[in-house]
């Protein structure tokens, strides 16, 4: 429920189109200040190419316990051709904390220690998150998390009683998670027509979809679990999303962002105002695992449980074959999803060619397991092959998320009017859906009903209809490239601008936290909280008092071994 909006990328409309501009931020970074990547995965080497990409500074150094991870991570984008020196290559986190924590007291005792590093990008295992998190906040270096910030509300508070050990002074270091929808042009672009310019006047409904994909729901949350002890290590994803009890509910893991998006378009009120967020009153879900289920298997397939063995496989448009060598190996692509089933199959398609790479792939998805298979090994690992009715997997494939706001007036004023103290604070409702049966993957749509109009987006187009005027305008923002429609340089941007304009030019931290980054660590909280008291309203079936939930399971938690 953020109280900002981040600056900088909003780029203007004129005559209806988005235009791009040049990004107007107060401070030019200045290439001084250094970075460590902790987690050298896809997520680690998407920001360390957002940072050399969009910023002046540099990625100085890396963790990650797996050599060849950190080894590409680091010839890439630090020591490129030369080797790497003091400080710069770490096995794993706990390694860096040491080295650091020796460094510190070598200058405090008046020597010329190794350089250090001014942030620190964390972008492990979700369940990590909070043990990192903790160990590094007496350093006081500037972080960034990776969504979700943790996998349990106890972790997300004791993440925040590191941080913010006692409600005296400020903060010590700028803080961001990787919420990287808040930083899309796209996004940026529609908060401003629905808070700045109020496009459609009141806000009354908002209906917000997330399409996983047909496919990529079968690849991510069947048949994927990271694998911590086999070669699967490699590949640098991060989550063992398939089950539930081994990492976290999918409305968290893949659709946190989602949520803190409504959060921050529905809650929040305008860059610069002082009046208090219009928080929500109840908060009601639905969902399960509808369909990747042994009751939807066809009667065809038997007792098959792996596709190249499956009777079906060529009526299945699940079959592993056809989803992994005939969707994309086959024409030449073995980057993902190919490359996570074997992380060395682009360089046997390369060297080796074609013939070699899909026997390689085949090989992998004939894996299985049995009945005898000890459940701690299907558990810690992925089987690509596996049938999708024959997996182990039971996080949601369809959920609906139904967010509720009453009349919050501002206090009574003489000179306002109750239309004007209701001014954003007025009734509303909010509903969010993830499915996975979708053509689309993950490219977000909505239509959001206002009291003068309504607005109908993708994560391409907003169109303004004008109930006065009976007309429409179409609003194409600034196609950024990277991933997530630009949201992963623009979050990186803003971070790097907070933690420059803190260390180089004496912004008080809650300043710059607020001006760049656009959310503080309180609102991160209540984002996340929002999905776990979802997930409590889901699982007994019930509607949660936002308010009475809030001050039972967070706020008092939030100030214990703080008073």
């Amino acid at each position: 429920m953020d109280l900002g909006s981040p600056v900088g990328d909003a780029q203007p409309v004129v005559n209806g189109n988005h235009k791009p501009a040049e990004v107007d931020l107060k401070f030019p970074t200045t290439g001084n200040m250094k970075l460590l990547i902790i987690g050298a995965g896809a997520r680690g080497n998407a920001y360390a190419q957002a940072v050399t990409k969009s910023t002046n500074v540099c990625v100085y150094a890396v963790a990650d316990p797996i050599r060849q991870k950190r080894e590409a991570l680091g010839r890439k984008y630090i020591w490129k051709d030369n080797e790497p020196t003091t400080g710069q290559t770490f096995g794993d986190w706990k390694e860096f904390v040491s080295y650091e924590t020796l460094r510190r007291k070598r200058r405090e005792a008046g020597e010329t220690p190794g350089p250090g590093v001014d942030g620190v990008f964390i972008c492990t295992l979700d369940e990590t998150h909070a043990e990192i998190i903790v160990k590094l906040a007496p350093l006081n270096l500037h972080l960034m998390s990776e969504k979700p910030l943790a996998t349990t509300l106890e972790d997300c508070l004791r993440i925040y009683r590191s941080l913010r050990p006692s409600y005296v002074g400020s903060p010590k270091a700028i803080f961001s998670v990787g919420h990287v929808l808040h930083y899309s042009p796209h996004n940026m672009l529609l908060r401003r027509l629905l808070v700045e310019d109020r496009a459609v006047g009141e806000v009354l409904s908002i209906e917000h979809t997330e399409p996983v994909g047909w496919w990529h729901f079968s690849h991510s949350y069947v048949r994927y679990v990271h694998d911590t002890a086999f070669e699967w290590l490699l590949t640098g994803i991060r989550g063992n999303w398939r089950k539930e009890s081994v990492t976290a509910p999918s409305l968290l893991t893949k659709s946190c962002h989602d949520i803190d998006l409504l959060l921050w378009l529905l809650c929040s009120p305008p860059p610069g105002s002082k009046d208090p967020p219009h928080s929500p009153t109840h908060v009601a879900s639905f969902g399960s695992l509808k369909y990747f289920k042994r009751s939807r298997k066809p009667g065809l397939a038997g007792d098959a449980t792996n596709c190249l063995s499956c009777p079906a496989e060529k009526e299945c448009m699940y079959s592993a074959t056809k989803i992994y060598q005939e969707r994309f190996l086959a024409s030449g692509n073995a980057g993902w999803p190919v490359h996570i089933v074997d992380p060395e199959i682009e360089d046997l398609l390369e060297v080796n060619g074609i013939d070699w790479a899909v026997e390689r792939l085949r090989s992998r998805l004939a894996e299985d397991y049995t009945n005898s298979t000890p459940q701690e090994k299907i558990e810690r690992r992925p089987w690509f092959g596996r049938c999708v009715y024959e997996s182990d997997n039971d996080v949601c494939d369809d959920q609906v998320v139904t967010i509720n706001w009453e009349d919050d007036p501002l206090p009574r004023n003489r000179h306002m009017s109750m239309a004007d103290r209701l001014r954003g604070r007025g009734a509303k409702t909010a509903v969010f859906h993830m499915i996975a049966q979708t053509e689309k993957q993950c490219v977000r749509r909505g239509r959001i009903y206002g009291s003068e109009g309504e607005i109908e987006y993708d994560s391409g187009m907003i169109r303004v209809y004008d109930f006065a005027t009976s007309k429409a305008e179409v609003h194409h923002a600034h196609q950024a490239g990277g991933g997530h429609g630009g949201g992963d340089d623009g979050l990186t941007r803003h971070f790097v601008h907070a933690m420059e304009a803190v260390e180089r030019h004496a912004v008080p931290v809650e300043e710059a936290q607020m001006t760049h980054v656009g959310c503080t660590l309180e609102d991160v909280i209540r984002s996340h909280a929002m999905i776990f008291a979802a997930e409590e309203a889901r699982r007994k079936r019930t509607v949660v008092d936002w308010p009475r939930w809030w001050q039972e399971n967070v706020a008092s938690a939030m100030q214990k071994g703080q008073e």
